[in-house]
């Protein structure tokens, strides 16, 4: 059983008019609206006018026959479907295969059958009713997808203002990232420390795409806020870790290396947590493992995650080389996959005109042969200087709409068993850094205020000599004493007063630093056996204006006078 007949606008063309009668009134007989035309030029005049559902010709017709209208009429048509059936007598093959190739649709035999006329035209207007439901279908996805296009555009320059390059551009770092769509899984972050060195973080979440890139945006907020602001690695893997763990869903995590670079004390602290192992490249041909030993990121609760780090002694001219998993995972034509050995291969035969990374990639490249990577594929390189290739850089310190108060004093003291378990410098510098211009400085004034409470910690309270730090053996003793003696500070304290002031093009900033220990002769600095270290003040001498002391010895005041300074960077090549 069948519908209801649809009424339909055809038009029918045929230079006979008693076939043409004939045919107008079968189809008006039928509920169709029908325009009739006596030739082909006329039928198409009739099409441009009056947009018929569908076209009935004749083939044979005076002038321009019915092949040349089909053409010219599904040429105007252009992607609508507008049916077109030839009326005809002719039964040679070749004939209706003409008819066929110049844009027809079907044919309806002469004399007419209405039964027949009625099923073709019912199935027409099936497919031509399907074909507007699919256009329409189409359009809709066309629009949604420049919709979409458009908001991943938007979305993007959030996502790079927030996971920015940090110091990805210092001259030491070299690094390659190839996403497999705008978004992606893959996380490389760096930051220089206000103490001096950097933070470098490579990040893979689990996943491609826009999910994926989502928990890259905390993450690096997180990174580039904790690291400006003085926290130690521990400290920021400790909260990368909280926050990945109460926002990600289950199933969803993020394997990652970070390494502390220290250029000053030439040495890296890393933590591995389910990348593939990274590598410490020598100078001497040798390299070592950066294992994984941890768990990615937002996977254990706070209480059972460990922040430890492996620490390694580095010299000028060593590398260090991180990778996600995509390197290993490359697939060739073949589906073999690029793998360690092929790595340890080119690590084997390091090219001094090139990079670690750079080699690399090369290799990767070479082995799939322009294959399509089946994962986002990211390395991260750095060569080790003898001097910080970001001491120069401006350190990243939060930006806020409201500027601060230019004249301020405030007072903080640490006491008890928060000495040894707490890091005050990162509030310090925070209310410091209310101070607009003087974010431009927080390189300077954390190392002020880290310098200040190391020795009023480890020498004014703790009594610690510097004497000892003079070979590896003095060092393990200096820091096995410090913390033997931080188990056991009742009583003790270490308070700071700060206080700024404005001035011409800049300001001043006094910093005090007050502990509880006995003191010393200031008139007998520097020395080995004196309360503070010697290295600590000569540092907060070429850095402040001024440095004195109290009678006691055991509070130091710091005046630093700083000046708005332009902006510097610029990209280097890698060296």
């Amino acid at each position: 059983m069948t519908g209801p007949q649809t009424s339909l606008r055809l038009l029918i063309a045929d230079d006979s008019s008693t076939d043409r009668l004939i045919l107008q009134a079968i189809l008006r007989r039928q509920g169709h609206e029908v325009l009739a035309a006596e030739d082909g030029q006329s039928a198409v005049q009739f099409y441009e006018q009056h947009q018929p559902d569908m076209v009935l010709l004749d083939v044979m017709m005076p002038g321009m026959d019915g092949m040349e209208a089909a053409r010219r009429i599904k040429a105007l048509a252009g992607e609508k479907l507008v049916p077109v059936i030839f009326l005809t007598s002719l039964s040679d093959a070749g004939s209706l295969a003409q008819c066929l190739d110049a844009g027809g649709d079907d044919f309806l035999p002469k004399p007419y059958n209405p039964v027949i006329i009625k099923a073709k035209l019912g199935a027409f207007d099936r497919m031509r009713r399907m074909h507007v439901t699919l256009s329409e279908q189409r359009d809709l996805i066309r629009a949604r997808n420049e919709q979409l296009l458009q908001e991943q555009f938007i979305a993007r320059r959030v996502f790079d203002n927030i996971a920015h390059t940090g110091c990805l551009d210092a001259s030491s770092i070299r690094y390659h990232a190839s996403p497999m769509s705008i978004f992606n899984g893959d996380v490389l972050l760096a930051c220089p420390r206000p103490a001096g060195g950097m933070h470098l973080l490579l990040g893979d979440f689990t996943g491609h795409g826009l999910p994926a890139a989502i928990g890259a945006l905390p993450l690096s907020e997180i990174f580039y806020g904790m690291t400006s602001k003085g926290f130690s690695a521990p400290d920021i893997l400790q909260e990368l870790n909280q926050k990945l763990t109460r926002i990600l869903p289950t199933g969803m995590f993020c394997c990652a290396a970070l390494v502390e670079v220290d250029f000053r004390h030439g040495a890296i602290r890393v933590w591995n947590g389910g990348l593939p192992e990274g590598y410490l490249l020598r100078t001497d041909g040798s390299r070592e493992a950066l294992q994984s030993r941890h768990l990615p990121l937002g996977i254990l609760p706070p209480e059972r995650f460990a922040a430890s780090m492996e620490e390694y002694p580095v010299e000028p001219g060593d590398h260090i080389l991180l990778m996600t998993d995509g390197v290993l995972e490359a697939e060739d034509a073949e589906g073999q996959q690029f793998g360690a050995d092929r790595l340890a291969g080119v690590l084997d035969r390091p090219l001094p005109y090139l990079s670690p990374v750079d080699q690399v990639i090369q290799a990767v490249q070479s082995f799939t042969g322009g294959a399509r990577e089946s994962d986002d594929l990211t390395l991260l390189g750095l060569k080790v200087t003898g001097q910080d290739p970001v001491a120069t850089h401006a350190v990243p310190a939060a930006e806020s709409a409201l500027a601060g108060p230019v004249r301020w004093r405030c007072s903080y003291e640490v006491d008890g068993e928060a000495l040894g378990q707490f890091n005050p410098l990162p509030l310090l510098l925070h209310v410091c850094m209310a101070v607009a211009g003087l974010r431009q400085h927080s390189g300077d004034v954390y190392t002020l205020l880290a310098e200040l409470y190391s020795n009023a910690l480890e020498h004014g309270i703790l009594q610690l000599p510097s004497a000892w730090k003079d070979g590896p053996d003095g060092f393990a003793r200096y820091y096995a004493e410090r913390e033997r003696r931080l188990a056991n500070l009742h009583g003790h304290s270490i308070r700071f007063g700060l206080e700024h002031c404005g001035r011409n093009h800049g300001g001043r900033l006094v910093i005090r630093c007050r502990d509880s220990g006995p003191g010393f002769d200031p008139n007998n600095l520097p020395g080995p056996a004196t309360a503070y270290a010697g290295r600590g003040f000569t540092l907060i001498r070429q850095l402040s204006s001024s440095l004195t002391f109290n009678k006691q010895g055991n509070e130091a005041e710091v005046v630093y006078d700083w000046e708005l300074t332009g902006n510097g960077g610029g990209r280097t090549e890698y060296e």
